[in-house]
């Protein structure tokens, strides 16, 4: 529910006041000069002059904004999978929004050479290495994936056979309960309950501790992320290699250019 909130009636909210606030600024500032000057035909560069100006930061609440969805489409997508799906919908509209906004209610920001996006490109790599890093965990932790995984393979009916199939995970539930003696809350009650986890039970030698079991899960859980992120770290740097920064037709032109240059 906090996802489906800020991925959609925040985005909605944040794109009402990019295009609003300017909308009702320039309307206000509009008509107050028309109401100062009698004839209504104001030259194109004085309309041009009383549009919102550009703020001191420059882009750096557009590049900003774009982080953030990215952070939370990327690293809470475990949790939340339609957050893709809504940051698409999302930017479809933002950019004919920013595109009037900038054309219609903005001034004419002034122009700077700038090589790349600067920061903000190790600020994505960051964001993108913690994704990996809490997905592998939120997978591996909050799911029932390694324990029915466990079940299957070491402590259910098909253990020893080598089968696999949804007959292989019959008594899972029931494995994954333990036991706990009522009357040992000192209330009168007898009898036992049920409760998730993989503990001894109280007629064992060693009461409620953690059986073999939850460290064979545990230790899966740990395998699990380990070659849950580098598995997508070595794909990330596969895709990176194979798309090259600069196109082989421009940096053959470079180097035909930085020849001439020294044949000169």
């Amino acid at each position: 529910l906090q996802m489906g909130v800020i991925m959609f009636l925040k985005q909605i909210w944040n794109n009402f006041m990019e295009l609003g606030y300017p909308l009702i600024q320039n309307w206000w500032s509009r008509h107050k000069i028309k109401r100062g000057i009698q004839d209504a035909s104001i030259p194109q560069w004085e309309n041009d002059w009383n549009l919102q100006p550009m703020n001191i930061h420059g882009l750096m609440d557009e590049y900003l904004e774009m982080v953030l969805q990215f952070g939370f489409t990327t690293i809470f997508v475990a949790a939340f999978p339609l957050a893709p799906l809504l940051a698409l919908l999302n930017n479809i509209i933002e950019i004919r929004l920013d595109a009037y906004k900038f054309v219609t209610q903005w001034r004419r920001p002034l122009p700077a050479r700038a090589t790349d996006i600067g920061i903000w490109y190790g600020i994505l790599e960051g964001i993108g290495i913690l994704a990996v890093i809490t997905n592998a965990f939120v997978i591996a932790i909050t799911s029932d994936y390694i324990p029915r995984f466990v079940y299957e393979y070491k402590y259910g009916p098909c253990a020893s056979r080598f089968e696999y199939g949804e007959n292989c995970l019959k008594g899972y539930v029931n494995n994954s309960l333990s036991f706990f003696d009522l009357s040992e809350l000192g209330m009168g009650k007898s009898g036992y309950c049920r409760y998730r986890d993989y503990r001894g039970p109280p007629w064992s030698s060693k009461p409620y501790e953690f059986t073999l079991q939850y460290w064979h899960i545990l230790a899966a859980r740990l395998a699990f992320i380990i070659v849950f992120e580098h598995l997508v770290f070595g794909i990330k740097s596969f895709i990176a290699y194979l798309i090259p920064d600069v196109p082989k037709n421009l940096y053959d032109r470079i180097r035909r250019e930085k020849y001439l240059v020294q044949e000169m």
